[in-house]
């Protein structure tokens, strides 16, 4: 008997099977709609965002680094465009000596390429790309095109460098770029302008380059770039251009720099010229120099070297840290103060017997027998020392320090360069600072004699030297130096003075100017520097020195023929013309050049006849004497800061019975 069907009981089981299955689905679809409307609406910009990442690449695009021109419009620094052929160390599977010498067969490679890539690739980040050879040749970039497949990692780039057209000249002004270290990134990413160096390789390392880093850089711009799954460009999308960093104008004239280097030859020095009027420094030379394109791609061993280790120190900066003692250059400014404070009239003369005694000790004048009957105008123009031995003692040491300090003696200039010296103008306030036993703290009245001649405790940076001469020359009208006259913008070309106004007054009667200025005057028509600058087409004014560096024995005399060469005098000479309305002031130092007259006057000569009159040394052949003989023995020539306010031995003044030899200008 067959089993009869329950039609309707089936229907209602099938109905509801539907019904879970439709409601299934409906689920299904409706989890799938959510996702979407998740995903597509919701979601939307976040994925939209993580999508264009991975298909397009935001590339840095480094702006042009602002040019440096001289007054006159000469290029110092530019930029040039070249290729260089880089790798990525994070992209490289294979042993990087093995993968450098495949490259080798292909392009260049020195041993010295590889030894700074080694070097550089210590100091960046492993997802940078390193340079291996830089500006390429046309063969060359050819060459690598056609076998790129072999080496992944490996790329050429096009990349701008920095170039020094006018090489080892006024490299201490310009400075120089250099490929940014570990330290210099760790610095920059504190700035507030870290982004503004993406893709940035270089930064100002030294002189100008380094203190308008800000302004020379510019500002970087982007390219959204659309690439392929294999990091391909495939087209740009989008583009912000950078913008070119500021051009610097500088105060310098190039041709009268180069003028006075030559001058130098071989000897070591510095040199600064100043216009009174508006602080512009003319001229701004430390000899030796080096050339500052050696630094650029980063500096050989070898030629790195030769530079630090060299007994001529290359690589100071000497307007700006070397200090040295003014010598006789100081009188004049002695005799300005003397006047100032009542303390000579210049009708007012001393007996000169050739020395000047205090208690047991014996200060000499360089000329013996003395110089007779001295007033001011003699005492400058014939360099008498007693009658500034005198003076001093008169004066004081902290007489001295407050009239002196506001001509920029011993305080640091603010000129628009790091690590300035501020040098020593000492006083009685500086020695209780400096030493910490009472015994050393006193000041000694004997001390104060020696500070007369520019001798004793006095240490100034060259700069200083040329800041107060110009000063003096400006009737005490204090315009701050710069090296930079104008900030220009390279696209509207809108210029900028750096310094557009004096700084003070020094309150300076101008009878007592005139009196000053006269004697020096005096010192070129008939004085200590007459011979060098006989026949002149112009009038200017000027005071020799020399200055001891090293101190002499009780009798014991100068003797230049008998002296290790690094042991002689040093030579200097401060001067302004035309006497009338000075354009120009200047202040040189010649190290171990001896008398004032012999060395530093001449350069000085053929300095202002360049400036003033456009002629340049006639005798090309014979331009420099010959180099010095090396040293004896070794001395150090240049005091720190700390070396002179903490010498190991206090100073307690004169030695009774002892001699002092004065200035040899």
């Amino acid at each position: 008997m067959s089993e009869l069907k329950n039609t309707e009981r089936e229907i209602y089981f099938f109905r509801m099977r539907l019904i879970f299955i439709g409601v299934v689905v409906f689920f299904c679809f409706a989890l799938l709609i959510s996702r979407f409307i998740w995903l597509q609406v919701i979601k939307h910009d976040d994925y939209m965002l993580l999508a264009d990442e991975n298909r397009i690449d935001v590339v840095p695009v480094v702006p042009n680094r602002g040019l440096i021109m001289d007054r006159n419009g000469v290029i110092l620094a530019r930029n040039y465009s070249a290729y260089t052929l880089e790798i990525t160390p994070s992209k490289i599977k294979q042993d990087m000596d093995t993968l450098i010498d495949n490259l080798a067969e292909l392009v260049d490679i020195q041993p010295k390429h590889r030894k700074r890539f080694r070097k550089l690739l210590e100091d960046s980040k492993n997802f940078e790309s390193v340079p291996i050879r830089t500006r390429l040749t046309d063969d060359e970039v050819a060459r690598f095109i056609a076998q790129r497949f072999r080496f992944p990692g490996v790329d050429i780039q096009a990349r701008l460098f920095r170039q020094y057209p006018q090489g080892d000249s006024a490299s201490h002004v310009i400075g120089y770029i250099g490929r940014i270290s570990q330290k210099d990134a760790e610095l920059i990413d504190e700035r507030e302008d870290a982004a503004n160096y993406n893709g940035t390789d270089y930064i100002g390392k030294e002189g100008l380059e380094k203190s308008y880093e800000n302004l020379l850089h510019g500002t970087t711009g982007f390219e959204q770039v659309e690439v392929s799954a294999g990091g391909r460009a495939v087209r740009t999308l989008s583009r912000t251009p950078p913008t070119s960093g500021k051009n610097l104008i500088l105060s310098v004239d190039i041709e009268l720099q180069k003028v006075v280097e030559e001058a130098f030859g071989e000897r070591r020095g510095a040199l600064v010229a100043i216009e009174p009027e508006t602080g512009d420094v003319l001229a701004f030379v430390s000899k030796p120099t080096y050339d500052p394109n050696l630094f650029v791609e980063g500096i050989d061993q070898q030629s790195w070297n030769e530079l630090n280790t060299s007994e001529d120190k290359p690589l100071l900066n000497r307007p700006l840290t070397g200090a040295y003692p003014p010598g006789s250059t100081y009188k004049p400014f002695m005799a300005l103060a003397a006047l100032e404070l009542g303390k000579r009239t210049p009708n007012q003369a001393i007996a000169d017997p050739g020395y000047f005694t205090f208690g047991n000790h014996t200060f000499k004048d360089d000329k013996p027998g003395g110089h007779g009957m001295v007033d001011m105008y003699k005492s400058i123009v014939h360099s008498c020392d007693t009658y500034y031995y005198m003076l001093a003692n008169d004066m004081g040491v902290d007489a001295m320090h407050d009239f002196m300090k506001p001509f920029g003696f011993g305080q640091k200039t603010g000129i628009d360069l790091e690590h300035e010296r501020s040098g020593l103008l000492p006083s009685t306030t500086w020695k209780r600072k400096a030493f910490k036993k009472p015994a050393q703290q006193r000041w000694v009245s004997g001390d104060t004699i020696s500070l007369g001649i520019g001798q004793g405790q006095n240490t100034f940076t060259p700069l200083q030297m040329a800041h107060a001469m110009a000063t003096l020359a400006n009737n005490g009208i204090v315009m701050k130096p710069h090296l930079v006259k104008i900030i220009e913008d390279p696209k509207t070309k809108e210029r900028e003075l750096t310094v557009p106004k004096e700084s003070f007054r020094i309150p300076l009667k101008q009878e007592n100017i005139d009196i000053v200025k006269n004697a020096m005057v005096g010192v070129v028509k008939e004085g200590t520097s007459a011979r060098v600058f006989a026949n002149t087409e112009y009038q200017s004014g000027g005071k020799t020195g020399t200055a001891q560096v090293v101190g002499l024995k009780r009798n014991e005399k100068y003797d230049a023929k008998r002296m290790a060469a690094r042991h002689l005098d040093h030579s200097l000479y401060i001067a302004f013309a035309p006497s009338d309305k000075p354009k120009i002031a200047i202040a040189i130092i010649v190290e171990n050049g001896g008398f004032g007259a012999e060395a530093a006057a001449p350069i000085v000569r053929k300095a202002l006849d360049y400036y003033l009159l456009g002629k340049r040394p006639q005798d090309k052949e014979r331009k420099d004497p010959q180099p010095l003989p090396k040293p004896q023995s070794d001395m150090a020539l240049y005091r720190s800061d700390n070396e002179v306010k903490a010498p190991a031995e206090p100073e307690p003044g004169p030695k009774p019975g002892g001699e002092t030899l004065g200035n040899k200008d």
